[in-house]
């Protein structure tokens, strides 16, 4: 009993069988969505290998010690600005996006590895001696460690992983405790920006309001001024970057404003996700009977998709069972973030805690019709090993700071 509790007391199983038992649903699902399939059949063995690659990376990084984080962080940093930079030039393209390093049959998005870097070195400047998250300078600066990987990834373009690192970004100046004020000052030209594709009116509505909460905040006239114009930008800035963007993104924003406009189309992966989801019943169709999944009426099922996979095979007991892991691990992420004295790791753990969520969340909303279709995989479980691997060092480094938590609380 001893041993147990010795074994408890360093290793948070609570972070680790979640995980386990969502990779191992994943692998599951990998292979009946692919297991008939004339050219991704092999698909199964390699996320096994990356499986076992990503697990030998978790305990690496779970046994480092605790502050080689922080000494990483610049360096983590500017080697993912490298990297996104070095893309465009021997990069490849996949779905319309230049945005993978090819390595023979091995591929890698250097955007997941940014992931890490730009919560490391958010956190270093957020959680400085001198840093007040109040001051203009230091919000701004914040937003522009964050939001200059952005621009290169939209550059891709690669629109959703832009929101994942964009909803981050939000959430890690939200922890460090920035005021209602600040926080209308980072949200603002969000809200105006979507407001803009919606239409004229929207836009005009979305400025109105600004307004209104300028003068609500009762700021200098030269600073409302300047936030004035600045949620007037984001506003023609979210037209540039529509246009911008490819036909089959801009296609993938209009279906989800109605995905029935286009059903054969861009709706279309949408409209088969939800007919799977709902033929699952209560248990489910069984392992490799899924109608949807074994005629491959989703193109790569087995990636954005997978969610139905679970949905139509397992049924809504194999679906809940999938959303009660995840909540049992974020729970417990954030319980080791709120416990966190020290702010620097209170903050990368909410920075992973967020990249877990925001996947999660717009995963399967996206699945169920709620959200838009915008190419996010579902952390631990969709077919994708450099995803698997980012995930993976993530949780390795929770876990190491639960290990050595008694040193920084």
């Amino acid at each position: 009993m001893q041993i147990d509790y010795k074994i408890g007391d360093r290793f948070d199983f609570g972070i680790f069988v979640p995980a386990l038992l969502l990779i191992g649903i994943g692998l599951a699902a990998i292979y009946s969505s692919t297991v008939n399939h004339p050219t991704a059949s092999g698909n199964f063995e390699k996320q096994l290998t990356w499986t076992i690659i990503s697990l030998i990376s978790f305990f690496i990084i779970y046994s480092l010690p605790t502050n080689s984080f922080k000494i990483a962080a610049v360096p983590s940093y500017l080697l993912s600005i490298l990297l996104l930079m070095l893309v465009f030039v021997v990069g490849k393209k996949v779905s319309g996006a230049q945005s993978w390093f090819g390595f023979g049959s091995v591929g890698f998005q250097p955007s997941e590895i940014a992931k890490v870097g730009t919560i490391l070195a958010m956190a270093a400047y957020l959680s400085r001696q001198q840093s007040n998250i109040e001051s203009f300078k230091d919000i701004l600066i914040s937003l522009s460690i964050g939001l200059f990987p952005v621009a290169l990834i939209l550059l891709e373009p690669d629109m959703g992983t832009s929101i994942v690192f964009c909803g981050l970004i939000l959430m890690m100046i939200f922890w460090k405790g920035i005021s209602v004020f600040g926080l209308f000052i980072v949200l603002a030209p969000g809200f105006v920006a979507v407001s803009s594709l919606f239409g004229t009116y929207f836009f005009i509505g979305a400025i109105i309001i600004v307004v209104a909460l300028l003068i609500f905040f009762k700021q200098d006239i030269f600073f409302s001024g300047s936030i004035f114009a600045i949620n007037l930008g984001a506003g023609f800035f979210a037209d540039v970057v529509y246009h911008a963007l490819s036909p089959h993104q801009q296609n993938r924003i209009k279906s989800f404003i109605d995905p029935n406009s286009d059903p054969l189309g861009a709706g279309y992966n949408a409209i088969q996700a939800q007919v799977a989801i709902g033929s699952g019943g209560i248990f489910g169709k069984g392992f490799l009977h899924g109608n949807q999944t074994q005629l491959q009426f989703i193109p790569e099922q087995w990636t954005d998709f997978i969610y139905c996979v679970i949905g139509e095979e397992f049924g809504f007991i194999g679906s809940f069972i999938v959303l009660l892991l995840y909540f049992i691990l974020i729970y417990r992420v954030l319980k080791i973030a709120v416990s966190s004295k020290d702010e620097f790791i209170s903050l990368i753990i909410i920075g992973f805690l967020s990249v877990y969520f925001i996947h999660f969340i717009i995963n399967v909303g996206m699945v169920l019709g709620i959200m838009p279709v915008i190419g996010i995989p579902l952390p631990f479980v969709s077919y994708g090993g450099s995803s698997l691997l980012v995930n993976m060092i993530m949780l390795g480094i929770i876990a190491n700071v639960y290990r050595t938590r008694k040193n920084y609380t």
